[in-house]
């Protein structure tokens, strides 16, 4: 009897009739040689809509396990091994090594090489798990005996040796209960959990061997160990078994990988570019903020002159919310539990806030959001059509718990300043009310030096009712508008399932910075929940009530992070605009301290920040400690300067120097922190 074939949709849009069973390398084969020998893994896109929506999976340290053991989700698009039968009419996209996905795969299958060098120098040692991340990847052991540098460095050594026998990566199968009778017989707890939770009873469990290492995974891999051709482990680390310090310690190991050494050096070259950058050594090399140990963690002092560069960040955004139609509200810090209660936050958000106050009256909470207590400005007078759209903002101090592990600087901390606001609007108005908040998003990137943003769309995952409210109508309408504002805008968006809040959908606007890398700071969020809650209400047009929707928005983020990130971004370099301190006065002796006096006089009152350093020390001294403060500009004088009212100009960046008139130099420096230049 006759194979049947199947269609294999091509990227061209040419389809190809094969017999079913054949391999996406076959089908590369037949095509050109070259682009089979390019390939490393499949993108497979079923043809008819899948029934469900699978909840999305990550790829980071927290969420990885689901990521490689979970089921293989029914929709497309999905990565597959290049032996991988194909069994029904599906696009065939061929991932070569310049798609990002096919950097993750490399990442992982280096995880396996890893694992084999591991288990060939310390075979005692029992295996976790080993996703790819962002960076790179890790791998879980358990060994009694911590690894030293000396086995790190040995460990990379036999790491090389697996590549170099180019051993295949094959997909293998074995019934559940036998993986577990196995794996409960050699002692491999890890192993037993991950089948147990990610495998369902009578199925078949998928393996991957390369030679004679095999490791519980879905997969996919790249063809074979040989296609690691660039490989570094990192460091070893501490990791509890499933996060539990009750739990036996394991060692992580990171690494990273990619397809070749120059690309590789490339990303060191990167790391040390960021550890350059890094906010937590500007912020104190710079004076801009400190943590307090005495005062607890996560919790940020602003220096004066972190002061000024966070007052310069909020006056543009008060104005800019005012020239925009917000109006400026003023919330607590504090709140009772009712509120939360009533909110929904008690129930869907309680682990990251902060545990309950008793006061004389009542339990209280610090609050974690605004948007409850801007509901109870809006519910605090009728409304009428007319008053709509009611846009309120706030830059409003927020409070949630993180763990003392997860810190980080001024990027994750547990007390913050959100610039936020929400917006109250009748349903025809929220598209034009989310395509201005997206305007605004672009702006607040521009102005502060961003051109490059990408954006994403998390939706929900219906089949998860536990973790949304709302009705299959309410969020197929707030989904609905939330995309045609992205596509009406022509903005490239990728939708992330089952990543939406729990009250509606949201956009994210994430930064590239200058090292390309990705910040999730600005987001736009369509909330139908809080107004049914809390039984809001507007007079319409009809005469009738009705129930307003809801857009949340905060677009630096928090202005702590947003701070991190314009420090990493500039490097502590600010523009001029954005600088503690614009300009740094020289007098080259005492005899000059008059002339300082009224230079300075005159900068100041031309709106300009300046300091005069008047020490008894030389002058380049002065000059250096100005420049290692990164100040835009350092005036020089002396006789020459004073006699004919000018200054020497020193620019930051640039070698050459400039006298001119005292006058000019201020015409000059006004207009540039005026239009806000990066430049000088």
């Amino acid at each position: 009897m006759s194979t049947p074939n199947i269609a294999i949709h091509l990227p061209d849009g040419s389809v190809k009739e094969v017999p079913q069973g054949t391999t996406p390398l076959e089908i590369a084969n037949s095509i050109s040689p070259r682009l089979a020998a390019a390939a490393v893994v499949a993108r497979l896109t079923p043809l008819t809509a899948p029934t469900t929506t699978d909840k999305k999976t990550g790829d980071g340290e927290g969420d990885s396990e689901a990521a490689m053991y979970a089921a293989e989700s029914a929709a497309g698009p999905r990565l597959a091994d290049l032996s991988t039968p194909l069994t029904a009419d599906v696009k065939l996209e061929l991932v070569k090594e310049n798609d990002p996905d096919a950097l993750k795969v490399v990442r992982h299958s280096a995880a396996h090489v890893l694992a084999t060098a591991v288990l060939e120098l310390f075979p005692e040692t029992k295996l976790g798990h080993g996703p790819a991340t962002d960076a790179g990847f890790f791998y879980d052991f358990y060994r009694e005996k911590p690894f030293t540098p000396e086995d790190l460095e040995a460990i990379e050594k036999k790491m090389a040796e697996v590549v170099a026998r180019d051993e295949s990566f094959v997909r293998e199968y074995e019934p559940r209960e036998q993986a577990l009778k196995e794996f409960e017989k050699d002692g491999d707890f890890m192993k037993t959990h991950f089948v147990t939770k990610f495998t369902e009873a009578g199925s078949q469990v998928s393996f991957y061997r390369n030679g004679k290492f095999v490791d519980f995974c879905r997969g996919p891999h790249v063809p074979s160990t040989g296609r690691v051709k660039a490989v570094k482990v990192t460091k070893v680390a501490g990791a509890y078994w499933l996060g539990d310090e009750k739990n036996p310690q394991l060692q992580r190991i990171y690494g990273t990988a990619f397809f070749s050494k120059k690309e590789m050096d490339e990303h060191f070259a990167r790391l040390e570019e960021a550890a350059r950058r890094d906010h937590r050594v500007l912020g104190k090399q710079l004076d801009l903020f400190s943590i307090q140990e005495l005062a607890g963690a996560g919790l940020i002092f602003w220096h004066p002159k972190g002061g000024i560069i966070r007052k310069v960040m909020e006056d543009w955004m008060r104005e800019e919310c005012l020239r925009r139609g917000y109006q400026l509200v003023y919330t607590p810090h504090v709140a009772r539990v009712n509120l939360w209660q009533t909110s929904g936050h008690e129930g869907f958000y309680a682990g990251n806030m902060f545990t309950p106050m008793e006061l004389d009256d009542a339990m209280y909470r610090m609050k974690p959001m605004n948007c409850p207590f801007h509901i109870l400005i809006y519910k605090n007078s009728p409304k009428s059509y007319r008053d709509l759209p009611a846009r309120y903002a706030e830059l409003g101090n927020v409070y949630r718990y993180e763990r003392s592990g997860t810190m980080h600087g001024l990027l994750r901390v547990r007390g913050f300043t959100q610039d936020d606001a929400h917006i109250f609007c009748m349903p025809s108005q929220i598209e034009d009310e989310v395509v201005a908040c997206i305007d605004f998003a672009e702006a607040v990137l521009k102005t502060f030096g961003f051109s490059e943003f990408k954006v994403e769309l998390s939706t929900w995952d219906p089949n998860d009712r536990a973790h949304y409210v709302g009705s299959d109508e309410n969020w197929n309408f707030a989904t609905r508008s939330l995309e045609n504002v992205l596509k009406a805008k022509g903005i490239p968006y990728k939708t992330i399932p089952g990543e939406a809040a729990f009250y509606g959908p949201k956009i994210d606007v994430k930064l590239v910075d200058v090292l390309g890398r990705l910040w999730q700071l600005s987001t736009v969020q369509f909330d139908f929940n809080l107004p049914a809650r809390f039984e809001l209400e507007y007079v319409g047009e009809d005469g009738g009530r009705h129930q307003p929707v809801m857009v949340h928005r905060a677009l630096f983020g928090s202005v702590e992070r947003f701070f991190g990130v314009l420090i990493e971004h500039y490097a502590g370099a600010f523009p001029l605009w954005l600088a503690p301190v614009q300009a740094g006065l020289v007098p080259i002796s005492e005899k000059h301290t008059a002339y300082a006096a009224k230079v300075e006089a005159e900068l100041k009152a031309a709106g300009l920040r300046v300091e005069v350093d008047a020490r008894n020390e030389k002058m380049n001294a002065k000059i250096r400690d100005f420049a290692l403060q990164k100040t835009p500009y350092i005036l020089v004088f002396g006789d020459k300067e004073e006699a004919a009212g000018a200054v020497n100009v020193r620019t930051r960046g640039k070698t050459e120097q400039a006298s001119m008139p005292l006058a000019e130099f201020i015409a000059k420096a006004k207009g540039i922190a005026a239009s806000q230049s990066t430049e000088l």
